[in-house]
C-alpha cells in the first residue's frame, strides 16, 4: 500500500473477477462513479477472505437499476427507501447503495436524503474501519481515519459513539463483536462509556438480532477478553444473564479444535436442561439448536476417565457429535490433552455397530406381541453392549433363546 494523501493497493482478485467486472462495466457505461466500501474493503486491507461485496455510488437507485437492467443483470430492489438495490451475478450478490445522509433517525430505521458526497456518507456509518472507500483501480479514500484504526487494531465509532448507538441500538452489540474480531480486547473508552449508558435499552431489540450477535461473537477465535469487557460494562448481564462461566469457556477454548458457537455458549452459561430450553426459547433458536443446547447442559452423561469399553458404550448412545461435544465440555480442566486426544480419536475412528436383533426375532420364538417382547429385546441389547458390542447375530439369537425359555442366569 502506498502512503500519503493518495493511498492505493493493487486490485484484488475479487475486484477483477467476471461477476464484479460485469457490474462495474454496466455502471461505468452510464458514466456512474462507484467505489467499494464496508467489509470487503476492510477485510481486503487486512489480507483476510472477503464476504459480501458492497458498492457505493452517487447515482440514484433508479439510475442504477436502469443501467444494470440494460446490461441484462438481474436487480432486486432490496431497500429502495434507503437507496439500496442488489445486483445478482452468480455466484455473487452486490449490494449497491446511493450516497446518503440521515435526515431523521428512529431506532434501526432512518429517513435519508440522497444528496451526500463521499465524506458525508462516511460520516453516517458505524465504525471508521467500515467507512473506507476503495476505487476499482485500487485508490483508497479514507474520510474518517479508518486506515490508521485498522493498523492499530482500534475499533472506533464514526463521530460520537452515543449518537451512533442512538441511531441504531444494534451497533452496541456490533461494537463488542467487532472488538473481538478486529480490536485488541481492551476497547475504546468513549465507546465503552456509551455502551454502558445504553445497555439497559438492549431488551428493546428483537431477540433474533441479539442471538445473531451473540453467536457471531462466540464464533470469533477468542472472545474471552471482550466477554469480560461486556461483563464489566453491564452488557452481558442484560443480554445473557446466565453467563457465569467465563472460566469454563476459557478452558474449553484452550482445548477445542475450532470455534463452535453453540458449544461455547453451553460452556459459558450455568443452566440445567430446563434452563437451556428456556434460553433457547428466549433467543428464538431453531428446534435443532434448542435440542442441542439441552443435550449439552449438565449433568453430562459422560465420564472422560472411563475405560475404552465405557467410552464405546457412551459413543453408541450419544452419537459422534454429542460425544465429541461432551468430551470437550467434561474434559476442560479435568483431563490431560493427551487423554482428550484419545477420546476424540475414538469418536473419529470407531463406527458404532447396529444391534443385530429386532422385535420380529423375539416373536419368531413364539413370544406373543406385547411388553415381554420389548423387555427381552432390551435385555439382549444390554448383554450385547456389556460384551463390548462383539457378539454377532448368531450369538445374540442364542442368548435371546436362553432368555426366552428362562435358562439364562441373566
Amino acid at each position: 500500500m502506498t502512503e500519503g494523501a493518495k493511498q492505493q493497493i493493487a486490485p484484488q482478485p475479487w475486484m477483477v473477477e467476471p461477476a464484479t467486472r460485469a457490474v462495474l462495466g454496466a455502471l461505468s457505461a452510464g458514466g456512474v462513479e462507484v467505489r467499494f466500501v464496508g467489509g470487503s474493503v476492510r477485510d481486503a486491507l487486512l489480507g483476510r477472505p472477503i464476504g459480501d461485496i458492497d458498492i457505493a455510488t452517487p447515482a440514484s437507485p433508479e439510475r442504477v437499476i436502469d443501467l444494470l437492467e440494460k446490461s441484462g443483470i438481474k436487480v432486486v430492489p432490496t431497500g429502495l427507501a434507503h437507496g439500496t438495490v442488489t445486483a445478482v451475478v452468480p455466484p455473487r450478490h452486490f449490494e449497491i447503495t446511493t450516497l446518503r445522509r440521515d435526515v431523521e433517525t428512529y431506532g434501526r430505521r432512518a429517513r435519508v436524503a440522497f444528496d451526500a458526497d463521499w465524506a458525508a456518507d462516511a460520516a453516517r456509518r458505524d465504525f471508521t474501519i467500515n467507512a473506507i472507500f476503495l476505487a476499482p483501480d485500487g485508490r483508497i479514500d479514507d474520510p474518517v481515519g479508518g486506515l490508521a484504526d485498522l493498523r492499530a487494531r482500534r475499533v472506533r465509532f464514526v463521530g460520537d459513539p452515543a449518537t451512533r448507538i442512538a441511531e441504531d441500538l444494534l451497533r452496541l452489540l456490533r461494537y463488542y463483536r467487532f472488538e473481538a474480531r478486529f480490536g485488541t480486547g481492551i476497547g475504546d473508552p468513549q465507546a465503552r462509556a456509551a455502551c454502558r449508558t445504553a445497555a439497559h435499552l438492549l431488551p428493546t431489540l428483537s431477540r433474533e438480532r441479539i442471538a445473531q450477535e451473540l453467536i457471531k461473537l462466540l464464533d470469533t477465535p477468542d472472545p474471552i477478553a471482550v466477554l469480560r469487557m461486556m461483563q464489566e460494562d453491564g452488557v452481558l448481564a442484560v443480554v445473557l444473564p446466565e453467563a457465569h462461566r467465563l472460566d469454563r469457556l476459557r478452558r474449553l477454548i484452550a482445548i477445542e479444535l475450532g470455534p463452535d458457537p453453540l458449544r461455547r455458549l453451553a460452556a459459558l452459561i450455568e443452566v440445567d436442561g430446563e434452563g437451556a430450553v428456556a434460553l433457547a426459547a428466549r433467543l428464538r433458536f431453531s428446534n435443532a439448536w434448542r435440542d442441542r443446547m439441552q443435550d449439552l447442559s449438565p449433568p453430562w452423561p459422560l465420564d472422560p476417565q472411563g475405560d475404552v469399553q465405557a467410552q464405546r458404550r457412551a459413543l453408541y448412545w450419544l452419537g459422534v457429535e454429542r460425544y465429541r461435544d461432551l468430551a470437550l465440555l467434561a474434559a476442560e480442566g479435568e483431563v490431560s490433552r493427551s487423554r482428550l486426544v484419545e477420546l476424540l480419536d475414538l469418536a473419529r475412528a470407531w463406527t458404532p455397530p447396529v444391534f443385530p436383533l429386532a422385535g420380529c426375532d423375539v416373536t419368531a420364538l413364539g413370544i406373543p406381541a406385547g411388553e415381554r417382547v420389548g423387555r427381552l429385546l432390551a435385555a439382549a441389547r444390554d448383554w450385547w453392549e456389556a460384551s463390548d458390542f462383539t457378539p454377532d447375530r448368531a450369538a445374540c439369537l442364542a442368548y435371546l433363546r436362553e432368555l426366552a425359555i428362562g435358562r439364562s442366569s441373566a
